[in-house]
């Protein structure tokens, strides 16, 4: 592409890619002097030219200039790259029927509902923290939501695989940093918005206004879906300029649940939609799933998809890897791994635990909480683990450059009943967890969800994973114990 189809009065250029990240070799390229968290592109432009820019697009003034450079200076970095980017790539996201789904939890697996209920009707992908996949492709995440040129470029890579669709988590940070800010999305999803990310937003105040601007920036002929039942969910959609959709138990709601039933291998409940009510079931379990199918059913019944065509696929969802995945290896007590890493999420577990554990059975859980990342929460991650658990295992959890140690003993702090171990390794841990449980009991394993890696202070390190080494602990422990289970 020529670099004069991307900005006016500029050298006739051949662009044959861009870059935000000085580090890689990106031949003939814009460079984007963006400014992040910890550092600012304007420092790298020498290294940005060695890796091949051609072009740099810069706000701050430069005392020295390369001569066989061009250099292209705009008020806003950031909205010059997604502008750029989209017609980079072609614009891809308006060649497809884009949903975005934005809050503290239910991000993925509302997302993943859509994807898995939509590739029913059309060619449909996904992009969030679980993965990238579309068609036969399977890719492992970048960030939940991909810095912009990554993003464009999945999209195109989406569209030219045949993808008539694309569901998408829409994070916080994502957002306040610009990423999606090109994305041309006919609906967006808020689901929640509880205690997380406070070390980037630094309030709650902040981090709710980054989730709103999503709703603000929405296109007239959007459709924003929210739920009616978060002290959030009226008020982010205050400015929207598009038609506001609600869904919810408690409160009135277009897309209501009037009654349901919580079973221990699945869901039932009652859904009016004006004047028509229908019966639901679903392999989902737990009343914040609930919430989740909720707000999917009504983003693909607002693009067109009846709940008559939805309702066999609702009965049977694929296991969301990581999201409340039941590990069956034949052993006589549950064990459900959970992405769960705010006081919200991990009270939501817990209670659902609590509704298919026994009284006469403990319910164990297993958690630590990410090193460099939002202190606070931590006491209260205590503090729930006590009010649910008989026993709870601390371990390591992306601890990064601090003590595992130091970390657990931070959640400690909310603990006054429950007794509880510090186990440094989560592998020990989770193996500890199994060789304790009894029949009837529940494991709890938490904060890591589908995660094949650790963040460690050297970097990321490859994890085998809780559901791996949980089927591994059940079958050893059994194995070595001499016991079958039907």
């Amino acid at each position: 592409m020529k670099l004069t189809e991307l900005f006016e009065n500029v050298p006739d250029v051949e662009i044959r890619s861009l870059m935000a990240d000085s580090r890689k070799k990106r031949p003939d390229s814009i460079f984007f002097c963006v400014k992040g968290m910890m550092f600012d592109g304007h420092r790298f432009v020498d290294q940005a030219i060695e890796n091949g820019a051609k072009v740099i697009v810069h706000s701050e003034p430069f005392e020295k200039m390369n001569p066989d450079v061009t250099y292209i200076r705009v008020k806003d970095v950031t909205a010059a790259f997604n502008q750029v980017a989209d017609a980079f790539y072609g614009y891809p996201s308006h060649k497809m029927l884009m949903f975005g789904v934005t809050g503290t939890n239910g991000k993925s697996s509302i997302s993943c509902m859509i994807r898995d209920m939509m590739n029913h009707f059309m060619p449909t992908g996904y992009i969030g923290t679980i993965a990238i996949e579309y068609g036969n492709v399977k890719l492992p995440p970048l960030l939940t939501t991909p810095n912009i040129d990554d993003m464009h470029g999945i999209l195109r890579d989406m569209l030219d695989a045949g993808m008539k669709c694309c569901a998408l988590e829409a994070s916080s940070i994502g957002i306040e940093q610009g990423r999606i800010a090109s994305i041309d999305f006919d609906v967006a999803i808020f689901t929640n918005l509880t205690h997380d990310h406070l070390d980037y937003h630094g309030t709650m105040a902040n981090y709710f206004q980054a989730k709103k601007r999503f709703f603000d920036t929405l296109k007239e002929d959007a459709v924003a879906i929210t739920n009616a039942d978060d002290p959030y969910g009226m008020r982010i959609v205050e400015d929207c300029p598009c038609r506001v959709v609600t869904y919810g138990i408690e409160n009135p709601a277009d897309y209501q649940v009037t009654k349901y039933q919580l079973l221990k291998d699945r869901t039932r409940f009652t859904l009016r939609i004006g004047n028509m009510e229908y019966e639901i079931e679903s392999n989902l379990v737990a009343r914040f799933n609930i919430y989740n199918l909720l707000a999917a059913i009504a983003a693909l019944h607002e693009k067109g998809i009846s709940l008559t065509q939805m309702m066999p696929f609702i009965r049977n969802f694929s296991q969301i890897e990581g999201r409340m995945e039941r590990i069956s290896e034949g052993q006589p007590f549950n064990i459900l791994i959970d992405f769960a890493h705010t006081p919200d999420g991990i009270e939501k577990v817990c209670q659902y635990a609590s509704a298919i554990t026994p009284k006469d059975n403990r319910i164990i859980g297993i958690t630590g909480s990410a090193g460099k990342r939002d202190t606070e929460k931590r006491p209260v991650f205590g503090k729930i683990l006590d009010k649910y658990c008989d026993m709870i295992i601390l371990t390591e959890d992306d601890p990064r450059s601090e003590s595992i140690r130091d970390i657990a003993e931070e959640i400690a702090s909310g603990i006054k009943d429950t007794n509880y171990i510090i186990i440094d390794d989560r592998s020990d841990a989770i193996r500890q967890a199994v060789e304790m449980a009894s029949e009837g009991d529940t494991i709890l394993i938490l904060g890591k969800g589908d995660e094949k890696f650790i963040y460690r202070d050297f970097g990321r390190e490859p994890y085998e994973g809780d559901d791996v080494l949980a089927r591994e602990a059940v079958r050893k422990y059994y194995l070595d114990q001499g016991e079958e289970y039907e």
